[in-house]
């Protein structure tokens, strides 16, 4: 399993189980959609086949509803010292799913590196571990499929009789 020091130098010391923990949410949520997600959790498998066996790609970004944003994920690096590498949009996917516990977005990959290569609106970032471009709420519900992650997830298990754990 991945370690909790991975990203020495994020921001965010719990980055790795938030994702973690989004990621079951999510494969609950496509389950739901009819596809089914597994999910590597090793790093050696995922930069050999990428981060599912299905090609999605899936990234949490816990401040979106409160920014009205996605910050889309290009490059990364597990520490300062560490050179930069393609990440994100650029891994070994064909579906790209951000955002949190209250809404995410599906994205077809190419669809959003296109939106990169454009240099969209030049609206990006970068941190101490990670390079990105910001994409509002507006231009996600244009070019996304919104979906609400807890709520789908509580309200499938209520429609089949189960109560949500």
């Amino acid at each position: 399993m991945q370690s909790e020091t991975r990203y020495p130098d994020s921001k965010n010391a719990n980055s790795i189980k938030a994702g973690n923990d989004f990621e079951d949410l999510i494969t609950v949520v496509l389950w739901i959609r009819g596809i089914i997600l597994q999910v590597f959790k090793e790093k050696k498998q995922q930069y050999k086949w990428g981060e599912s066996v299905q090609g999605i790609e899936i990234k949490y970004d816990g401040n979106c509803s409160r920014t009205q944003r996605l910050s889309i994920e290009v490059e990364e690096r597990t520490a300062i010292n560490n050179p930069w590498v393609k990440s994100g949009i650029y891994g070994k996917s064909w579906l790209y799913v951000q955002g949190n516990e209250e809404i995410a977005f599906l994205f077809f990959t190419h669809f959003l590196i296109g939106l990169h290569s454009a240099k969209y609106l030049g609206k990006e970032k970068e941190e101490a571990t990670i390079k990105a471009f910001y994409l509002s709420f507006a231009d996600c519900k244009k070019y996304g499929v919104e979906v609400h992650p807890t709520t789908e997830e509580n309200n499938y298990w209520a429609n089949i009789g189960w109560r949500n754990a």
